[in-house]
């Protein structure tokens, strides 16, 4: 599979504005069955961090009060991913913040989404749960750390992505690709094996 940036938020709430906006982001690059590089950063934009958000990220306000500007963050994760194409657990929340905060300083993403929650969902359909530290304990994947932080989350969508490769090539698929994810997100779940037989 080629080189994909897998991208975790943390965020004060679930819908990105001016009251609303990311604390932490993480990307690792995955390439060749492994992590290669990594970037992680809280980022500072002037908002206040909700009790129930703090609780469940352990981020706090005054964390943040000195942590690097927002901006200058985005930027620089903006750097980082390039043009890699992309993929996130539940991908349709950190591709939002994605955009949105790269709007805020100038910039535009063009890269498609893969989300591994929905590929779970059709790949995985015996596990309890399709949250990403539930299908992480069911596939006996490694323990990256403490969830609800970007960089632990961002590893586990990554060890998660390969597992799922994993089980396609088990399946007679040899061409696992990032494009190959974004058209099996989007099966039926139902259709799932059916659509299989056209990539063997």
């Amino acid at each position: 599979m080629e080189r994909i940036a897998v991208i975790d938020f943390e965020t004060t709430g679930i819908s990105p504005g001016a009251n609303c906006r990311a604390t932490e982001v993480a990307v690792v690059m995955l390439e060749r069955g492994r992590i290669v590089e990594r970037y992680q950063s809280l980022m500072n934009a002037g908002l206040p961090v909700p009790a129930f958000v703090a609780g469940l990220t352990g981020i706090t306000t005054a964390m943040l009060r000195t942590a690097p500007p927002i901006a200058r963050v985005m930027n620089e994760v903006a750097e980082f991913v390039g043009d890699t194409p992309m993929l996130a657990h539940n991908a349709s929340f950190d591709q939002k913040f994605w955009e949105y905060e790269l709007t805020q300083v100038g910039r535009r993403s063009s890269q498609r989404f893969a989300c591994s929650m929905l590929l779970a969902r059709r790949l995985m359909p015996a596990a309890p749960n399709h949250k990403l530290g539930t299908l992480t304990r069911w596939a006996g994947l490694p323990d990256t750390g403490t969830a609800h932080r970007a960089m632990a989350d961002a590893e586990m969508a990554a060890n998660l992505a390969q597992h799922l490769a994993g089980q396609l090539r088990e399946q007679g698929v040899n061409a696992v690709s990032h494009q190959l994810f974004c058209s099996l997100q989007k099966v039926p779940a139902a259709k799932i094996a059916e659509a299989l037989k056209t990539y063997r």
